[in-house]
């Protein structure tokens, strides 16, 4: 019985420590991937590099970028839409001037440091953007920290973006208040910060002069809703008009059914952690893309565990999106990688980006060049990027990536195969190959010893 258990216990360690320590590995550098992507590649000369004008008769909204790394999309979208609007100075803001990098690999250059800004107005701005900033490196971090908290008087609303709330709770700005924030994340949020009610069925929450949204899509409808407050209704439904938004009534009634977790979610955990063949595909920037588009790419491929996305422009220069936001590529076509796909973004990207394009046909190397948004310019910029994800891939990933963006319209169509097949074959293969190890320790260090024991106490 003892030699029984002994050996149950062998295969299930083997399966432990092989199967789990080569899955966390490939989790960690697919995480690594998404949000660790700091830039390595030497920053090229920004002199002549200008923020947007300022307009003392305008309110301020400032956009927070981290010193190591800020989630892309809860980064761009509050940037694109408050610009839009055309009645705030919208400022990217971050503790110094260096290129800071967005989750996935994008990079952009701070307008101001948060002691310009100051300077700059005399006072705390009258919005500030809180997107998700991961605390890997506390020192790093500290300056972000205490500017929150420096400039979180009532007089400032602050909105958070998806996990932007956990940095809001980090200041300690949640204590016994309600808030929202990604439904994936709410198990570990609620464990780290009990003394805040985490509300688990409402899209965006305000209490007070804090606006805390759920996951991604959910911070459209807080930035909506925070310019109807400060604008008016109409314009807020103008802009989601602008941009083709399907779900603009939870704009005026937050409350969903909440997400919970399924196989979809687990197919995601193995992607990271199984999908070893990532794809390696290019975006495409240009001066004048619009930020939603571009966010799009990011956060539709690039956070599945099965794409890795490369920036890719005609030169080092900074490329200038609509609104004024500066980008820095860390490829250029003369000496970009073979690439399995390049995707050009934006609606009008067949006339803005169009010497690009041409540039990088004759110069580029990629199986496949794809202007994504051109085709169907009238539509959400997340939807055919979601619907390409199931093509590329398949449904189970393409599926998740729907819910992990908390899209809940009906406008997506996903075709595709049924599930990641090469994700699913190499945890097999490495179980395989586990119990092959596991079953030479059985025979050379167990069965053996045992054989041998019997054979001596028949002797």
């Amino acid at each position: 019985m003892k030699k029984l258990l002994l050996r149950l216990v062998v295969y299930v360690l083997s399966f432990v420590v092989f199967v789990g320590g080569i899955g966390m590995l490939g989790l960690m550098r697919s995480q690594n991937d998404f949000y660790g992507t700091v830039r390595h590649e030497p920053v090229p000369y920004l002199q002549g590099v200008h923020p947007p004008k300022y307009d003392a008769t305008k309110p301020t909204v400032a956009v927070l970028l981290a010193n190591v790394d800020t989630e892309v999309f809860d980064f761009m979208i509050p940037y694109d839409l408050f610009s839009r609007t055309n009645a705030f100075n919208v400022f990217a803001v971050a503790p110094d001037h260096g290129v800071k990098s967005l989750s996935g690999g994008l990079d952009v250059v701070p307008h101001y440091s948060y002691k310009e800004l100051d300077k700059l107005l005399g006072k705390s701005p009258d919005i500030i953007v809180v997107p998700y900033m991961p605390i890997v490196d506390e020192k790093k971090y500290q300056p972000t920290r205490e500017w929150i908290k420096q400039h979180s008087s009532s007089k400032t609303t602050l909105l958070s973006i998806c996990g932007g709330s956990g940095n809001l709770a980090d200041a300690g700005l949640l204590k016994g208040k309600s808030a929202a924030t990604h439904w994936q994340a709410i198990p570990g949020i609620s464990w780290q910060y009990p003394d805040t009610h985490w509300e688990e069925n409402l899209r965006y929450v305000h209490e007070g002069n804090i606006i805390t949204s759920a996951g991604q899509t959910a911070g459209i409808d807080a930035v909506l809703y925070m310019i109807a407050q400060k604008l008016g209704e109409p314009i807020a439904a103008k802009i989601a008009k602008e941009i083709n938004y399907p779900s603009y009534h939870f704009v005026q009634n937050p409350k969903v059914d909440p997400f919970h977790m399924d196989i979809k979610f687990s197919t995601y955990v193995l992607n990271n952690a199984f999908h070893w063949n990532k794809k390696q595909m290019g975006v495409l920037l240009y001066n004048g893309m619009d930020e939603i588009s571009l966010s799009s790419i990011f956060d539709s491929y690039a956070d599945t565990g099965t794409t890795q996305v490369l920036t890719v422009s005609s030169s080092d220069a900074p490329v200038v999106t609509k609104h004024h936001l500066n980008i820095v590529a860390r490829h250029q076509i003369a000496n970009a990688p073979k690439l399995d796909k390049m995707i050009v973004p934006g609606g009008n990207a067949k006339t803005l980006a169009a010497a690009d394009v041409k540039l990088w046909s004759e110069k580029g190397n990629a199986n496949e060049t794809l202007l994504i948004h051109s085709d169907s310019p009238n539509r959400y910029a997340f939807e055919a990027p979601l619907e390409d994800l199931a093509k590329q891939e398949d449904l189970l990933t393409a599926k998740h990536a729907v819910k992990r963006l908390e899209y809940r319209a009906n406008h997506i169509h996903l075709e595709g195969k049924p599930f990641p097949l090469e994700t699913y074959s190499n945890m097999l293969l490495t179980g395989l190959l586990t119990l092959l190890i596991a079953f030479f320790i059985d025979r050379r260090f167990i069965m053996k010893k045992t054989i041998f024991k019997s054979h001596k106490q028949a002797s």
